[in-house]
């Protein structure tokens, strides 16, 4: 294995581990999967793929590192970041206080509710300072090129679309159905949470 094959490697497997670890975004396509089924989990998996996606091409072109570094432009990110996170947890919470199952989709229309679970999960990779990071590291660990960044993307679909596929199976969905109030409860405070938590993040220089 070459040096530049073994560094990309280095950069892919750095991101996989990112990616994949438990946060806002596979507990977000795992507890929509759940509640609404496979076809809401894909729709999450691509929106979030789709913004962690938008951070590589700008960290490939440099400006991920340099929003990393400017302190103004990385506070208003988590500022906003943290907002979106806590508005989570605010439609977790309501979804928990209600004695009713969660809507639909056939009722709003399957494609009008795929669409906003697409739109839920672009804001939360692209509102998400960490995701910067995440690209900034696993672009210096290797070469940076554009296979690196399209590999990195890669895993990174593959990972929320396992998410998505797995915490779909009836089985499990079957046993958030009997949990419904006590998961929806769990994930509000999570995502509350991990919003406060973001709002006192600060990247290591």
């Amino acid at each position: 294995m070459s040096a530049s094959e073994l560094a990309m490697l280095t950069s892919v497997a750095s991101f996989a581990f990112a990616a994949g670890s438990p946060g806002p975004a596979t507990l977000a396509v795992a507890g929509t999967a759940m509640a609404r089924g496979r076809s809401a989990g894909v729709a999450m998996a691509l929106g979030l793929s789709l913004g962690l996606a938008v951070w590589g091409v700008l960290a490939g072109l440099g400006l991920g590192l340099l929003i990393a570094h400017f302190a103004p432009a990385l506070l208003a990110l988590k500022l906003v970041g943290a907002a979106y996170l806590i508005f989570l947890a605010f439609v977790s919470a309501r979804s928990a206080l209600r004695t009713d199952a969660a809507p639909d989709l056939e009722s709003q229309g399957l494609a009008q509710g795929n669409a906003d679970m697409f739109r839920r999960g672009l804001l939360l990779n692209v509102l998400n300072p960490k995701a910067v990071l995440a690209w900034v590291v696993a672009l210096a660990l290797g070469a940076g090129d554009a296979l690196t960044i399209a590999l990195c993307a890669g895993v990174g679909l593959g990972l929320y679309l396992f998410y998505a596929t797995v915490f779909s199976l009836m089985p499990v969905r079957a046993g958030y159905a009997r949990a419904r109030r006590g998961i929806e409860a769990a994930f509000a405070l999570f995502f509350g949470l991990a919003g406060v938590r973001l709002l006192f993040w600060r990247a290591e220089p």
